[in-house]
């Protein structure tokens, strides 16, 4: 047995209206919907304000008994205080769909959408996606040329989920890529800077307001302000181009003409006009980096442009525009900076809705391995020489380098260097363990720059990083002593000062001696080696 066909409707003001005699040559399409022969209308429920349209619902139901006397309509007053007012559309229909008597079993369901407002038909495309209405979307469209007895066309929509997930699947891997695009292709694994990728993919497709990246150098922050500018660029957002400047680079009046353009004799030497970087990036995404060096006029220059998009150049009394999206970088603490007067904190405020601080590369020790993939095939691609670690090269840099004696003092500028530095003296592709140690050496090196050596690590090497760092800092100091010290009581005599006049036995160049031996040094060995270190 064929289950019924019931089909739900809104009574089309407009399109269903009609008089007389030359009412049936015009195409009104809920009266349609009894003419059709391959569509059996069992039922309409047909949704319409009784108080304003009941005599037009009355004069198509009669119409629709003429046309098709086995079908049954039902009318229902659905009053609605505002047609084109979207929750309270959806509240009214969800509610209906709520108390009516569905018979799944027995009954094949369908909403027409061709009649009501627009926002009513996106109501019930909701309800139908969410399975509120369980049934299918049914459109239907007028014939070519209006004629009597010509039902037109109709088509059923089903709302198949599964290709909508196939849908979501592509919007969800699309939303993949462009976080990927912003990571720079790298598959970082640090948790936190994972989610703020994800949060800054969503602002920078949404949004166009401005953004802070606050960071140590090197974190950076110029780089995926280039992604977002690709990323905004691929959507079709942003036609203009990607302008960067270093605010630290700016100094006197050129920073003024650098910045919002020129005229020609504005000042000694200004032979003609110049747009200035802020007209250069109209339509087009701005990169301030280290926005915190920017002079006080300047920085009044800038607030006014971004909240009005207009600005003078210097030496002209005529406006200009720009339309550009900003994106600020700092390595300063601009709070700070407000508090001692340094930077304006209506301009702080104006750029504080979006901020986002990039983690130096030594707190994402996770995403050292891959970064460092990443930059040895970086390196592998513009040399065009494929180099590799071999095995055990590769642990122990990557035991140095994710270990807390790695500061990363230049971020990721020090990891590329020390990758080009090593793939660049690798013998036939290969870095080997010694040139992971000349490298690593380098390094530490490096990032004492003008501190006092370590005279542990010179004295101890390697064995010195395995030590927990409680013990290596106290053993540290131990070894500083002795070395300025002329014997090992005099050492002891400093290191235990506190502590001798509260025991009986004061034989501190033991006490010493035993301490040392722990860690298998003893004062002979020191005072050899204290020329060296």
């Amino acid at each position: 047995m064929s289950k019924r066909q019931v089909v739900f409707g809104m009574l089309g003001t407009q399109l269903d209206a009609g008089s007389g005699p030359g009412r049936w040559e015009k195409w009104r399409p809920t009266v349609a919907l009894g003419m059709h022969e391959d569509f059996q209308l069992d039922r309409l429920e047909l949704l319409l304000d009784q108080r304003r349209f009941g005599k037009l619902a009355q004069q198509v139901k009669d119409d629709l008994a003429q046309v098709s006397p086995a079908s049954e309509v039902r009318l229902h007053d659905n009053y609605l205080v505002d047609p084109w007012e979207f929750e309270g559309v959806y509240a009214r229909l969800h509610d209906f769909l709520a108390s009516y008597p569905f018979l799944p079993d027995e009954e094949d369901y369908y909403v027409h959408i061709t009649t009501g407002t627009h926002v009513t038909q996106i109501c019930w495309f909701l309800l139908t996606e969410s399975r509120h209405f369980p049934g299918r979307l049914l459109q239907t469209s007028p014939p070519r040329k209006q004629a009597s007895g010509d039902p037109g066309s109709h088509a059923v929509i089903d709302l198949d989920l599964s290709r909508y997930d196939h849908i979501a699947q592509r919007f969800a891997q699309q939303q993949l890529q462009d976080r990927d695009l912003l990571k720079g292709g790298i598959a970082t694994r640090n948790p936190a800077f994972n989610r703020m990728i994800e949060q800054i993919e969503t602002v920078a497709t949404r949004s166009r307001a401005p953004m802070l990246l606050m960071g140590p150098t090197g974190a950076g922050k110029s780089q995926l302000a280039k992604r977002v500018f690709e990323l905004k660029k691929n959507k079709h957002q942003l036609p203009g181009r990607f302008v960067e400047v270093n605010c630290a680079t700016l100094r006197g009046d050129g920073a003024m003409s650098t910045l919002f353009g020129h005229t020609k004799g504005a000042y000694t030497g200004a032979s003609g006009d110049r747009a200035g970087l802020l007209r250069s990036a109209d339509k087009g995404l701005l990169f301030l980096d280290e926005i915190g060096e920017l002079g006080a006029d300047e920085q009044a220059m800038l607030l006014r442009a971004l909240e009005e998009k207009r600005f003078l150049p210097v030496g002209s009394d005529r406006e200009v525009e720009s339309d550009f999206q900003l994106i600020a970088g700092t390595n300063r603490d601009l709070q700070d900076d407000v508090r001692q007067g340094r930077f304006r904190e209506d301009l702080l405020a104006r750029l504080n809705l979006w901020t986002y601080r990039l983690p130096g590369l030594a707190e994402r020790s996770e995403d050292i391995e891959p970064n460092l993939e990443f930059e040895l095939e970086r390196w592998s691609r513009e040399q065009h020489e494929r180099v590799r670690f071999n095995v055990e090269a590769r642990a122990r840099y990557l035991s140095f380098a994710t270990s807390s004696e790695a500061t990363w003092r230049g971020n990721f500028r020090d990891l590329g260097a020390s990758v080009v530095r090593m793939a660049t003296l690798a013998t036939a592709g290969r870095i080997q363990i010694d040139g992971v140690d000349a490298e690593i050496t380098r390094l530490r090196a490096q990032w004492r720059g003008g501190e006092e050596a370590s005279p542990l690590i010179a004295l101890m090497g390697d064995a010195a990083l395995a030590l927990d760092r409680f013990d290596r800092v106290q053993l540290e100091d131990v070894v500083r002593v002795c070395l300025r010290s002329k014997t090992l009581s005099a050492a002891g005599r400093e290191l235990f000062a506190a502590s001798r006049t509260q025991r009986a036995s004061t034989n501190d160049a033991d006490r010493l001696r035993k301490y040392l031996a722990r860690f298998d040094l003893d004062w002979g060995h020191l005072r050899n080696h204290a020329p060296l270190l």
